[in-house]
């Protein structure tokens, strides 16, 4: 192979690999979390949640829901029908600083890859709570996953859904399934839940 036919050879494979790195938030992108690594707190908490259901697990869960006599239920299984997973770790602890910042860290780190949008940050310097809803979007705008940390002196929740997930529809998992109450109104798209970041007073 001749020198100019060569580099010419590398430079098309340097383009591919940045054309996919730029391409990885709208394609490939994987919505689940590695969260396993708050399985160390479950022998520090004075209570534990610990949800995971994917696949046929979440179908399972779905034929328990009274959707015929129910209609928030059968919104809630309107929702899972279409998600892949929903995933939850829990933590209440009977005094404070039995998690650490790190715990949390690796959770945060991993939503900074791309395609990952934070949407809500909800924090008090005074009580030291802090509330963050994230958000993973495709190149359709259509949202493939949603994760949730809600971090309090003697608290943890980490919430991790995997799937098409519908705003509008999502208010009626909060309270379900170890999913917490955040106030996510169904109305609210995005944009405003962008606006929507606060400080606790």
């Amino acid at each position: 192979m001749k020198t100019h036919d060569r580099l010419r050879l590398m430079l098309m494979m340097i383009l591919a690999t940045v054309l996919l790195l730029l391409g990885a938030p709208a394609f490939g992108q994987d919505a689940r979390l590695k969260i396993n690594n708050l399985d160390k707190l479950t022998a520090k908490a004075a209570e534990v949640v610990d949800v995971m259901l994917d696949g046929p697990m979440l179908k399972l869960a779905a034929k328990f829901l009274e959707a015929e006599h129910d209609p928030e239920e059968a919104e809630v299984k309107e929702i899972i029908k279409g998600l892949k997973g929903v995933y939850v770790k829990s933590f209440e602890f009977d005094k404070e600083g039995d998690y650490s910042d790190s715990d949390v860290e690796a959770i945060r780190q991993q939503l900074k890859t791309p395609g990952w949008s934070r949407i809500v940050a909800s924090m008090s310097k005074r009580d030291h709570e802090n509330s963050e809803i994230y958000m993973l979007v495709d190149a359709n705008q259509a949202i493939q996953g949603l994760a949730i940390i809600d971090a309090e002196p003697k608290e943890l929740t980490v919430v991790n859904i995997v799937g098409p997930i519908d705003l509008d529809k999502l208010s009626a998992l909060e309270g379900r399934m170890g999913v917490p109450k955040m106030g996510i109104e169904g109305s609210q798209k995005p944009a405003k839940l962008a606006e929507g970041q606060n400080e606790k007073k």
